[in-house]
């Protein structure tokens, strides 16, 4: 037989890609809604990485907001504290003065001189410890008070006569001064044990 009885394989497929304009437009068709699926499909990743990424934005964002109020908070107390205590370095360097001044009265003072010098010193003291209180610092009490280690410093311990003495404070070597509600400095005393 002939070729053209019998045709080749190569005919037949080029018949069958020589089809009607129909399945030329159906063809177009599928290979557009194919080239629409690849684009949606990456609109959709493109819109889910915006989203993650917007959300680790706004979660950076919330933690530096957040942050930046715990400065501010942390910033607030330490200031308030500084003002509070602004005295407390200037009272601890003034307390020597007031020892001092304290010692100069215990002495005796036998001629008028001495007498008008010791009246200086006491009038000098007076004025000190009144500003001192004026900015709240006071002396601690401590003769026959009960022992408080926070506000005492024993320094001594003498055998209690009786009970009710015991744990008491019987003598004061130092007086002790508080600012608001820190010490400044314990007062120094004998413990009866």
């Amino acid at each position: 037989m002939s070729k053209e009885k019998f045709p080749s394989e190569k005919n037949l497929d080029e018949k069958e890609t020589a089809s009607t304009p129909e399945a030329a437009k159906e063809k177009a068709t599928e290979d557009k809604e194919a080239k629409k699926d690849n684009h949606d499909e990456k609109l959709a990743k493109e819109i889910a990485d915006l989203k993650d990424k917007n959300k680790e934005l706004e979660d950076k964002y919330l933690r530096s907001e957040a942050e930046i109020q715990n400065m501010q908070n942390r910033y607030s107390k330490e200031r308030a504290q500084l003002i509070k205590y602004e005295s407390q370095s200037l009272a601890k360097d003034i307390l020597p003065a007031v020892d001092n001044l304290e010692r100069a009265l215990s002495v005796e003072a036998d001629d008028d001189v001495s007498k008008q010098l010791k009246k200086g010193v006491k009038m000098t003291l007076d004025s000190l410890t009144k500003a001192l209180k004026d900015h709240g610092i006071v002396e601690i009490e401590a003769e026959d008070v009960k022992f408080d280690p926070t506000l005492h410093q024993a320094v001594q311990t003498v055998v209690a006569e009786n009970d009710d003495q015991k744990d008491r404070v019987v003598q004061v070597l130092q007086k002790g001064y508080q600012y608001k509600d820190r010490t400044l400095r314990p007062a120094m005393v004998v413990v009866a044990q």
